[in-house]
């Protein structure tokens, strides 16, 4: 990237491209506003930040004990990876989420659109994965028939 005073010449895959100083502060803007996207589904969001880390929290909810702060969002589709076919909370739990975090991103799991997967029961909170976005990783070990407490409803 070059300024002459007048306009920034910017080399994308090759290819350079002249813009105005106006077009270059509007690119910025766009660009700053896509890195740091919040996303709201029906009872989770997912925010990508600055800093390249990646935000599960309840839908609408302001406190650091709603929310489960990922170094990437590629750190969290690792975790979906690592997870067997069928998962409950406690196989999420088995990474090191606890509390009602490990419900909270089960259920972002199957509300995300990049996360092939529905919840199967309620109670245990179970999910399954439904398509392709299942990863090579080895899966986390289940314990069969392990009883969870209750999920409540929002």
């Amino acid at each position: 990237m070059t300024a002459d005073g007048e306009s920034i010449l910017l080399t994308v895959d090759g290819t350079e491209h002249e813009l105005s100083r106006a077009d270059a502060a509007g690119l910025q803007e766009a660009l700053g506003t896509a890195l740091t996207e919040k996303r709201e589904f029906f009872r989770t969001a997912g925010e990508y930040r600055e800093d390249g880390s990646y935000v599960v929290s309840r839908r609408g909810a302001d406190s650091t004990g709603n929310a489960k702060v990922f170094d990437s969002f590629d750190a969290l589709r690792r975790l979906f990876g690592r997870l067997p076919e069928e998962f409950t909370a406690e196989a999420v739990g088995r990474s090191g989420i606890t509390g009602s975090r490990r419900h909270m991103v089960l259920q972002h799991f199957a509300e995300h659109p990049a996360f092939d997967c529905e919840i199967s029961h309620r109670n245990p909170m179970t999910a399954r994965k439904t398509g392709e976005s299942v990863s090579e990783v080895a899966p986390v070990a289940t314990v069969e028939n392990q009883t969870e407490p209750e999920v409540p409803a929002d």
